[in-house]
């Protein structure tokens, strides 16, 4: 698949904002202490990556009933959902200079029902023309997802046959409807019963 940058300007993919708040100490701190261990852009994005996807665990997966969307507030609480873990990842990438963006895919149960937007991530090291997904939501029995730069290696491959879609767009910021099921609701329950089934 071919991803399509929505802002043709790399610098987008570098940028903060209220979500991807990769100024914010927390951020900072934490890619810097990440940073250290490692030293060049490949082996941090690949320990970034595991760091959000390992210690961070999904709400669904740890039955944390808080919301967190900004990526700050993902690394204080270590609690989020997919969007939300793919925001702190991206916030961490570009705190070190390493484009990235989100981007979605909409899955759906295994009988084709409930369809529901799923956030990943996409990384473009540094000398390279090409973007790679990656996906930090965390892994269970059954999901296992891994840092892959060559052939994906995501938590969930799409199953076309069942409705379910990879969008090929590159986001700088999350899509309205994703921070608007983030932001109005209270607590997870809500939250899936807001969660967007188009962008």
């Amino acid at each position: 698949m071919q991803l399509i940058q929505q802002n043709p300007d790399i610098h987008a993919f570098l940028a903060s904002d209220e979500t991807i708040d990769h100024w914010h100490p927390l951020v900072q701190d934490a890619a810097d202490a990440l940073w250290s261990a490692t030293g060049d852009a490949y082996s941090y994005a690949k320990v970034a990556f595991e760091f959000v996807r390992d210690t961070i665990p999904h709400s669904a997966d740890s039955g944390d009933l808080r919301v967190s969307w900004r990526a700050s507030d993902v690394l204080r609480t270590r609690n989020g959902i997919c969007y939300a873990k793919s925001h702190a990842l991206v916030a961490l990438l570009r705190a070190q200079g390493i484009p990235a963006a989100l981007c979605y895919q909409l899955l759906a149960d295994d009988d084709g029902s409930n369809p529901v937007i799923h956030g990943l991530v996409a990384v473009r090291l540094p000398g390279s023309e090409d973007w790679a997904r990656i996906d930090p939501r965390g892994n269970k029995p059954g999901v296992n997802a891994q840092f892959s730069l060559d052939v994906e290696q995501l938590a969930f491959p799409v199953r076309p046959e069942l409705g379910e879609a990879d969008y090929p767009e590159l986001y700088a910021a999350p899509p309205p409807a994703v921070l608007k099921a983030l932001k109005e609701s209270a607590d997870r329950p809500e939250l899936w019963r807001n969660l967007p089934t188009a962008l």
